[in-house]
């Protein structure tokens, strides 16, 4: 069950380099729809009961608005709620970073520091907790690393928690984010596509259902919803995505996302779970 989320607002949200496909000969971004979109969905997480906190947007931070890459956010009996910071692939990302560790430290968050000597680690972008939180599955292949990933596993492996290692071989799907949305302990919507082979053994042996979006389905970020208490909150809705929510008990709710998409983001790289 979805309790609490961070989002970020938009204030200083605009396409300025281009750091994956969809960024390719955008028009600028409309700001005051932008910030109507994000309200929309701060209202809409609202309704399902979500508790919503923000952060400061900093200046000439323009992707800060995309809250579920900067950190990984936990809980465990041993130490209590705790963050592995990001290490961003681009630059501009990077900064983003200390904004969102330093929110965390100061509510009591343990942050639990990598050495990642250069390698790169996306946060919730690329590490998505199963919904029992008995394991995380972790994507990589073009914005986290093998080695990154690797580290991380090892981390968590003392904790008792198994990371699911998933390579992600579609440069169009280049957060885990993008192609993998758990909707339940049993259930999973992917865009198998995106996955090589290996990894799609693994999902099948790890989920009892998966349900698949087909390439245009997930392009259009309908694997990047957000589920929240009984209620899947989705960009968009086709025929196929209604009858998988209604198999798995789950209410649409559609959230216009355009202009965020304009920088390869949607929903559920707008908000971080706190629990």
């Amino acid at each position: 069950m979805t309790r609490r989320v961070l989002l970020c607002p938009p204030t200083y949200f605009e396409v300025r380099d281009v750091k994956n496909p969809y960024m390719n000969g955008m028009p600028p971004v409309d700001r005051a729809k932008a910030n109507e979109q994000w309200e929309s969905l701060r209202n809409a997480l609202q309704s399902a009961g979500v508790e919503v906190e923000t952060i400061d947007p900093v200046r000439d931070l323009e992707d800060m608005v995309f809250a579920a890459n900067q950190v990984f956010v936990g809980y465990h009996p041993r130490i209590g709620n705790f963050i592995v910071p990001s290490e961003m692939r681009h630059l501009s990302r990077q900064r983003e970073v200390p904004y969102y560790v330093d929110w965390f430290r100061r509510r009591g968050y343990l942050v639990m520091n990598l050495d990642l000597y250069g390698e790169c680690l996306e946060g919730h972008g690329d590490l998505i907790w199963h919904p029992d939180r008995s394991k995380i599955w972790a994507g990589y292949g073009f914005r986290s690393t093998k080695k990154a990933i690797e580290k991380f596993s090892a981390a968590m492996q003392k904790l008792e928690v198994p990371v699911i290692q998933l390579q992600l071989v579609d440069e169009s799907f280049y957060h885990l984010d993008t192609s993998l949305c758990p909707l339940n302990e049993e259930a999973v919507l992917i865009h198998a596509g995106a996955f090589a082979e290996e990894s799609q053994a693994k999902l099948r042996s790890g989920w009892r259902r998966l349900h698949e979006l087909t390439r245009e389905e997930a392009g259009w970020f309908m694997g990047n919803g957000i589920v929240a208490n009984g209620k899947y909150i989705t960009p968009r809705l086709t025929d196929n995505l209604s009858r998988i929510l209604a198999q798995e008990g789950l209410e649409p709710v559609v959230v216009e996302t355009s202009e965020f998409e304009k920088s390869g983001g949607s929903l559920f790289c707008m908000k971080c779970v706190l629990g």
